[in-house]
């Protein structure tokens, strides 16, 4: 099962051998792919594994899937490690470098808005391609580090001092918070659960984007949805769904360790953790912000 918005359907690997997180359609010749972490559930050893599925396919021996060429934690840390660096420097770059006083804000706000808008693109870009592109992930990194150096400086210097370390370390908060709840088995992943997360985010999304055309159409602050009461309400629910975002990423990068999925399916993993993450830090953002307005 994975859902048809080209963003959202990141949360699987390996889209052309076979393997997709959640998806419970019967494989060819065998039985059904499961939710399950372990693909050796149930004694039988080809029962879950797309991977093994394939080599009885082409008349292999049944055998233990191979870890060479087999996507690790230590990969997926690596590569998540090396996107959030690429962002981090080109946010602190563009912090230094893109001042946003009085006399340059606009241009420093259209610098970033332009790097959003690209970012955004190649985002989308590697959504719709059936393999990672490591280039295509480390640009929008890159690019959605100007955006974010651009914006926490103008919500830092002009709306609320110290605004940008507390939504890092909010954003870091809640990622040790899911990543012990998951680990301990207090976050069940299952269909039920993506099912629930999949409706809350698109019925969110579309209240922002009907927020944002009323605004911009009609003035003001559009339905109110990101000030105000509302805004505070509805920067929570950002947050909530950030989390379960998360929850989803450890549970796909968890089943295609077990399942075997390539190496280079880690690029996958690193590309959808960073999109958390940068969600995340900017529904914080946004809270502290109309939290500071209010006051």
């Amino acid at each position: 099962m994975r859902s048809r918005n080209p963003v959202f359907s990141r949360r699987g690997f390996s889209r052309d051998n076979g393997y997709a997180g959640f998806n419970t359609a019967p494989q060819a010749g065998g039985p059904a792919v499961g939710t399950q972490a372990n693909p050796y559930a149930g004694g039988n050893p080809y029962a879950q594994n797309p991977y093994a599925q394939q080599d009885l396919q082409q008349g292999a021996p049944p055998q233990a899937p191979a870890t060479t060429g087999r996507m690790t934690m230590d990969d997926v840390v690596l590569r998540t490690g090396t996107t959030l660096g690429t962002l981090i420097v080109t946010a602190a770059l563009a912090w230094a470098l893109l001042p946003v006083d009085d006399a340059n804000i606009n241009r420093s706000y259209g610098i970033g808005i332009g790097a959003a808008l690209v970012a955004m693109v190649l985002a989308f870009v590697q959504s719709f391609k059936r393999k990672p592109v490591p280039a295509l992930i480390l640009s929008y990194a890159a690019l959605e580090g100007v955006f974010l150096g651009v914006v926490s400086s103008v919500v830092d210097n002009r709306i609320a001092s110290g605004a940008a370390m507390q939504a890092v370390i909010g954003t870091m908060a809640v990622f040790a918070g899911v990543l012990i709840a998951y680990r301990a088995g207090w976050i069940r992943v299952n269909r039920r659960f993506y099912g629930f997360v999949m409706a809350a985010a698109l019925g969110f999304v579309l209240l922002m984007v009907v927020n944002l055309l009323f605004a911009v159409f009609g003035g003001g602050d559009g339905l109110g949805f990101r000030s105000g009461p509302l805004g505070i309400f509805f920067g929570v629910v950002g947050i909530i769904l950030g989390a379960c975002f998360l929850a989803l990423d450890f549970k796909q990068v968890e089943d295609g360790i077990a399942y075997g999925a390539p190496k280079e399916e880690a690029w996958l993993a690193a590309f959808g953790l960073t999109l958390t993450l940068v969600w995340i830090y900017m529904e914080f953002l946004r809270l502290i912000s109309i939290l500071n307005s209010n006051n």
